[in-house]
């Protein structure tokens, strides 16, 4: 990349001292592997990745092998996004419908063409029965060793490790997963947002849920990703920072809102990357953009004449694009943010995956990054 940060960043990969080492000191073999490529990859390239990918698309539901990506430019993503909300009450299917069977499918599949799998956790709130959405309450503070609701909060643990337990690859090695709990903390529309949890509770609460994950659960194929928002300095990024001992990636999400929005996001998602790249660098940990996109995508060149220009400068390990829902009943709008075949951006998107900086599945697959042997140049 070609920031002022890649003289810091080589010099630090030149020195043992700098060694990428993940927060887990028992993490399996093929999660080191992985979390060393990515930041060999990080200097030269960034993952692109897509929410929800397999299961659907605009116009179309488990197919199999299909993906609106692939239909646009016969490949795959590089980073294939899913969330588990619901398996905390044993669901058989996702906040989005997704079938935890078909997901783990998924997962298996795409792992063992060599790409890489995010989870998030849309958990529903533990103290009111609402949704994730519903902030009416302290329900971190409730959940906290002590609270009201810490042993449900616990049993929620215990059903999610048990799915994370069985994403096995093909010799019944775990499939390591970067996991983004607790994400975009620093908004008010979470449980676990700033309106409800101070940054000292949001702490206490990202310790005990790694320890619980970790240490008694036995979960060693986690990369942790840490995802903040709406912030605008190093200090407010790292307001609620539960330490680098606890964290392996610095992240945020940023999306695009309306056409006249162009500029701000580009300046906005150039000075979150500034903030988040340096501090990764100094910190050897990998840097983020977990999640963005410009819903339905009306702009025909927003991928290279929008979304490249704000990220090409930093060393970013990926870039993931929202999910495809087609239409939205609740909204009544089309809800996507990758290009399916025929919609205005395709073309662009076309040229966009022509960028050699940019990996998708097939290039990305060459790179064995889950061989311990450095071949992710």
């Amino acid at each position: 990349m070609k920031n002022t940060l890649l003289l810091f960043l080589l010099c630090a990969c030149l020195s043992p001292t700098f060694a990428q080492k993940l927060s887990n000191k028992k993490a399996t073999s093929v999660t080191k592997a992985l979390y060393k490529n990515l930041h060999l990859l990080s200097k030269n390239y960034v993952l692109f990745g897509h929410q929800d990918d397999l299961a659907y698309g605009v116009g179309w539901k488990y197919e199999p092998n299909r993906s609106d990506i692939k239909d646009v430019v016969n490949d795959y993503p590089a980073i294939y996004g899913w969330d588990i909300s619901k398996i905390e009450h044993q669901h058989d299917k996702n906040i989005d419908g997704v079938p935890f069977n078909k997901m783990r499918e998924y997962i298996k599949t795409a792992y063992q063409k060599g790409a890489v799998i995010t989870i998030s956790w849309h958990a529903d709130n533990p103290l009111s029965g609402g949704s994730s959405w519903d902030t009416t309450r302290n329900t971190v503070k409730a959940i906290l060793p002590n609270g009201e609701k810490h042993e449900l909060f616990k049993t929620w643990l215990d059903r999610a490790a048990t799915f994370l337990h069985s994403l096995k690859g093909n010799n019944g090695e775990a499939i390591p997963i970067l996991f983004r709990p607790f994400h975009e903390l620093k908004g008010n529309w979470f449980w676990w947002g700033r309106n409800t949890t101070s940054p000292e509770e949001f702490k206490a609460i990202w310790h005990f849920t790694y320890n619980y994950l970790q240490n008694t659960k036995k979960l060693n194929n986690l990369i942790w990703v840490y995802n903040s928002n709406d912030f605008n300095t190093e200090a407010g990024f790292l307001e609620s920072y539960p330490g680098d001992d606890m964290v392996d990636v610095l992240s945020f999400d940023q999306y695009q809102y309306g056409n006249d929005g162009k500029q701000i996001f580009i300046n906005t998602v150039k000075r979150q990357l500034a903030i988040t790249t340096k501090l990764a660098t100094e910190r050897n940990k990998l840097s983020a953009f977990a999640e963005t996109g410009f819903e339905s995508i009306p702009d025909a060149v927003w991928f290279t004449q929008t979304l490249w220009p704000a990220i090409k400068d930093f060393p970013l390990s990926y870039v993931l694009l929202w999910r495809n829902a087609g239409y939205d009943k609740s909204t009544k709008n089309m809800h996507y943010y990758a290009p399916y075949k025929g919609q205005v951006s395709a073309n662009d998107f076309k040229k966009f995956y022509r960028n050699k900086q940019v990996l998708f599945e097939k290039t990305l697959s060459k790179k064995k990054i889950y061989q311990t042997k450095q071949t992710a140049h």
